[in-house]
């Protein structure tokens, strides 16, 4: 199995500049397949609905159908798919950015209680507790 970098899905997904998407499609349509899966990791999702929104200015029902496109090609193999779809899922749902829909999904995946942030978007989400800046600390 190989792993791709954000750049190479974006330029396949996208088709912007001749030739590097000639080249990235090449390589996923001719290397991957049902036996030679292609290796997509959180970081490269999150990498790339920020890439969608901020530099393609998708919008967001455009950038969850990218992505659940992503998850339905079975010759890609994404890290942890589950915890994709269901940060996909809060993403739908909510307000805050994607990344911090996986962060929170990843953290209860790997047995956490819940995830303390500072982003008060993300702390309306179940899972999520935000952490006052106005606590007094415990010496």
């Amino acid at each position: 199995m190989i792993g791709i970098d954000t750049n190479i899905l974006v330029r396949y997904i996208a088709q912007d500049d001749e030739l590097q998407s000639h080249i990235a499609t090449e390589f996923i349509e001719n290397y991957c397949s049902n036996d030679n899966k292609i290796f997509v990791n959180h970081l490269v999702i999150c990498e790339l609905v920020w890439v969608l929104k901020k530099c393609y200015k998708l919008s967001k029902p455009k950038t969850i159908n990218v992505i659940q496109h992503i998850l339905q090609i079975s010759q890609f193999s994404i890290e942890n798919a589950q915890i994709i779809w269901q940060a996909l899922t809060d993403y739908k749902k909510g307000s805050a950015d994607f990344a911090d829909y996986v962060v929170g999904r990843t953290n209860i995946f790997n047995n956490c209680d819940e995830t303390i942030t500072f982003d008060k978007k993300a702390s309306e989400s179940n899972g999520f507790s935000l952490l006052s800046t106005n606590m007094n600390s415990k010496n």
